[in-house]
Parts: structure tokens; C-alpha cells; sequence
């Protein structure tokens, strides 16, 4: 079979991003072709071996031919576009949709596919049915943000929902989040969880000295708090933040991975806080983020919003325990045996899960959190389920 995989944004530095590399890699694994139309603002974009990636190229940094003379949109702020689409003059959103247009009818011809698997309610959806061809559409909460904040799009949400063959929900609460809006195609809602690649998430020794001097921590440190993930204000990394100032001590460092419209103002408060070992480490590449993961005492999840919640099962598959928010999916994935799940915006309760974890009050088996991930979400135990839905959309059901 041969999907074709669009999505509103970049492999690299968003959740749907990574969701799509990861369906289209186990894609492959069971004899299938994948081709991927994604925005991209730079020529070093991800290569997916053995997958054909057509990049729609917009304005950043560099000069790119054939490239929009705009950033690409976004829902919420992206590490490398801070563009709206409830910013976007009508103009550029023409343009938007007639360049995604002409991606998608250049692998109709070239690619030839036998579905579209879309992501996001949203607009480049929208566009993808104006073939002969079923678009399955998977909604990543983002979407649902867009829905509450641009009344004007709910028209082309509602042609998405009304015309696709299926809708995808991450989580037992996307699904509800879905059915309550879109009520009249409710039947279309089915839910497969998220996965994960456990080819690159896994529990492994490594020297935590060594691998803080990588990241050029030159200091001892006993206990490691991690974060990881798009530095934005439903992200909670400010709540993170306001605990480090009661759990905070010489030998235990914060690592904050990850970039995004919030850094000034976390930066600002660390200083406002007098926070001495808040390390803020940018983006960082896959193999950098398992090593953290897995040298990590606890790795916070402290969302004020989250559809699914992969960093915290990104952690877990490396053995090392989460404390998280009980938001959106999170749930589905953190219970008290990987982890200690608390109310949102709760500072208090925040510092004292994870107090709790580096006293060694609360104690977890790394490999038995490792096992728990592979065993239940690596991608391959959902691809089939995915395929299936395909098929469901090729037979017209």
C-alpha cells in the first residue's frame, strides 16, 4: 500500500512531526511506501531512509529556491516559526493552501497513493479531499486549540470531519475532546494511541559525568531533573520553574531541552528566582535526548495542556520515571507504576512528586519502565491497527 503523509508542520520540533517519522518508518518495516509533504524553512531537514519526503519550502533564515516569502503558519508558536495562521493575511493563506495544492497533486501523478493519512483538522487537510482519493485525518490537539481561537477556520474543520473516511484521536481524551465537537461524525472517531520509536528511545549505561561534560556541565551532580519539549506557555515549564526554587540544591541541575517563544521569559524568571542550576540546552538531536533521558533521576511533564504526552513515554522507554500533569493523555500512559501524576497547576504538589523521587521516597525499577513501554506503545504495536483503517477508507467504509 502507499500512503501519502502531509502535515501543517516540520519533522523536527513538533509532536505531529515526529508522529508522522515514526508511522512512516514502521510503514516501511511491513512492506509499505510512505511519502511525506511537510513545510520545511531550512535544506538541512530530516532524511528518512527508504521514504520519499517532498518539503514545501517558507522563509526563514536562509534563501531556499522556490520558497514562500512568509514562515509557515502555526497553531501555537513552533521553535522556528512564530507565524499564526490567525495572523496570516488572506493573501498568504491563498498561497499557502495553492502550494500545498500543488504538492499534493504532484504525488498524486509522481507517488501515486492509495491513501492520504492528513494530520490535523486543519487546512492542508481540507485540501486533500478534493481528490479522488480517502483521507484519513488524525487530530493532535493543536488542531483542537486552533478550533477555540480562529472561529473563522470552523468552516473547513467541519468539511474535514464531514468528508474524510476517518478521524484519528492520540488519547482517550481526544476522543472525547472530538466527538463533543464534531458530534454528527462522531461513528468516524477511532482511537490509536501514540507510539514510540524504540529504536532510538531505550534504557543503556551511560557515565553521567561524561555526558554532562557533552552537554559542558562541568560540575558534580547527584540528582538530574529533565524536561524536554517545545518551550511554549502550555508546556508549564514556568510551574517547573516555581518548584525548582523549594527542590533546588547544589548537587541536583534542571536540564531544559528544547527552544520556543517562551526562553526570554523563562531565562528572565531563573534569574528573578535566583535559580543557580536551571541549564537551558536548546534543541538537542534524538541521541543527545536518550542519553539525558536515561541519566535523568525524573523527567517533569508539567503541561498545562497535552494531547498525548510522547516525552513522558520517550522517558519511561529509557527507564526513567515522570512526574506529569494529569492533562489530555497523559493518563493513558502514566500510572503509579512509571511515574507520579498530579494536578494541573500545582506547584506544590509539582516539588513534592519529585522531591519524593530523588529522596528515593517513591522508588521505581528502570528496567521494569523500559519494559512497560516497549511492551505496550513502541509504533510497531499500532501500525497494524493504522493499516486497517486504511483499508477501511479504500472499501469506502
Amino acid at each position: 500500500m502507499k500512503i501519502l503523509l502531509i502535515n501543517h508542520f516540520p519533522l523536527q520540533g513538533s509532536g505531529s512531526g515526529v508522529y508522522v517519522s515514526n508511522i512512516a518508518k514502521s510503514l516501511l518495516k511491513k512492506g509499505h511506501e510512505a511519502c511525506i509533504i511537510s513545510p520545511e524553512n531550512t535544506s538541512h531537514f530530516s532524511d528518512l531512509k527508504g521514504i520519499k519526503l517532498h518539503p514545501v519550502f517558507f522563509k526563514h533564515k536562509e534563501e531556499i529556491d522556490g520558497q514562500l516569502d512568509f514562515n509557515f503558519g502555526c497553531i501555537d508558536p513552533h521553535p522556528r516559526s512564530s507565524l499564526l495562521f490567525g495572523d496570516m493575511t488572506e493573501s498568504q493563506l491563498q498561497q499557502y493552501k495553492d502550494t500545498f495544492r500543488k504538492a499534493i497533486e504532484e504525488e498524486i501523478l509522481e507517488f501515486k497513493p492509495d491513501v492520504i493519512h492528513a494530520q490535523h483538522i486543519w487546512i492542508i487537510s481540507n485540501v486533500a479531499l478534493n481528490y479522488n482519493i480517502p483521507v484519513v485525518v488524525t487530530c493532535h490537539g493543536s488542531d483542537i486549540m486552533g478550533y477555540e481561537a480562529w472561529p473563522k477556520f470552523h468552516k473547513i474543520m467541519y468539511e474535514v470531519a464531514d468528508k474524510c473516511k476517518r478521524i484519528i484521536a492520540i488519547s482517550n481524551n481526544s476522543k472525547d475532546v472530538i466527538t463533543n465537537i464534531f458530534k454528527e461524525n462522531k461513528e468516524k472517531v477511532v482511537t490509536i494511541l501514540n507510539g514510540y520509536d524504540e529504536t532510538i528511545f531505550y534504557k543503556e549505561d551511560y557515565n553521567k559525568e561524561e555526558i554532562l561534560k557533552e552537554l559542558q556541565i562541568c560540575k558534580k551532580c547527584d540528582k538530574i531533573i529533565c524536561f524536554a519539549g517545545r518551550l511554549a506557555k502550555n508546556k508549564g515549564v514556568d510551574l517547573l520553574l516555581q518548584s525548582a526554587k523549594n527542590y533546588e540544591k547544589e548537587n541536583i541541575v534542571t536540564l531544559i531541552v528544547g527552544d520556543g517563544e517562551e526562553l526570554n521569559n523563562l531565562r528572565r524568571m531563573r534569574e528573578e528566582l535566583g535559580l543557580k542550576n536551571i541549564v537551558f540546552l536548546g534543541n538537542q538531536n534524538h541521541d543527545t535526548l536518550r542519553k539525558i533521558y536515561n541519566i535523568s533521576d525524573v523527567c517533569v511533564v508539567p503541561s498545562r495542556k497535552e494531547a498525548f504526552g510522547l516525552v513522558a513515554l520517550e522517558a519511561i522507554a529509557c527507564g526513567t520515571p515522570v512526574v506529569a500533569t494529569n492533562q489530555g493523555g497523559i493518563p493513558d500512559i502514566v500510572n503509579s507504576s512509571v511515574g507520579v501524576l498530579i494536578p494541573g497547576e500545582n506547584t506544590l504538589e509539582l516539588e513534592k512528586a519529585i522531591n519524593k523521587i530523588l529522596n528515593n521516597e517513591i522508588k521505581f525499577d528502570a528496567t521494569y519502565l523500559a519494559e512497560y513501554a516497549k511492551n505496550n506503545y513502541r509504533q510497531d504495536l499500532f501500525v497494524d491497527n493504522l493499516v486497517n483503517v486504511y483499508k477501511e477508507g479504500l472499501k469506502g467504509e
